[in-house]
């Protein structure tokens, strides 16, 4: 079996989204400097790198990131290629090879070029699911999502994709590097810092698989 790291490494070069916080890691002690330790000093947002979306995010009383399920954030996971497409949409997926009763599915797009072209810039069209997507995963009992760019949801318009999803109790995974990654099925980990009260927290997701 194979261990993947689909997780994009927290640095100060890390993309951001447009007004949020830039990632600082700073060493508040240091051996090098005299100290008995060194010390690291993060400062970031709750939706920095490859991260998850917790309801309360876009839903006035959500679930906060301690109250998520483990169960989903653990297990069978289906890795499609959604190949050269703009957006993801209802008709898109329905193309996609995607197995009746899919609960974990993360969809690889011409996004996680981006991350392995080692880009510093934010990609403004990004490729992102459309609300009636969302609509979709909703009606086919999808639990978990996990896309490759920052945000699940198109930049211009990032209500309606969200609300449908976290409304739902669909758990997002943004921010994951698909680049070389086979389509197929897979173990999915992916476990976020515990932050309690959080709409939000970075998470290291790795998937296991014979490929």
């Amino acid at each position: 079996m194979t261990i993947h790291d689909i997780t994009l490494p927290i640095s100060a070069k890390l993309i951001v989204w447009p007004g949020d916080p830039p990632v600082e890691v700073k060493q508040a002690l240091h051996i090098a400097r005299g100290d008995n330790c060194t010390l690291s000093h993060l400062k970031m947002s709750a939706h920095t790198g490859t991260h998850l979306d917790a309801p309360a995010h876009f839903i006035l009383g959500g679930g906060t990131v301690e109250s998520l399920d483990l169960n989903v954030l653990i297990g069978p996971a289906l890795v499609v290629d959604a190949g050269n497409v703009a957006h993801v949409t209802a008709d898109i997926l329905d193309s996609l090879p995607i197995s009746p009763g899919t609960e974990r599915l993360l969809i690889k797009t011409v996004n996680s070029a981006r991350w392995a072209a080692g880009e510093t810039s934010f990609y403004m069209p990004f490729v992102a699911v459309e609300a009636d997507g969302a609509q979709w995963l909703v009606d086919k009992g999808v639990k978990l999502v996990g896309v490759d760019y920052l945000s699940v949801a198109p930049f211009h318009d990032v209500e309606p994709t969200h609300k449908i999803l976290l409304g739902a109790k669909i758990i997002a995974v943004e921010g994951l590097n698909l680049h070389d990654i086979v389509p197929g099925q897979y173990q999915l980990i992916c476990l976020p810092m515990k932050i309690a009260g959080s709409d939000g927290a970075p998470v290291r997701a790795v998937l296991i698989g014979d490929r």
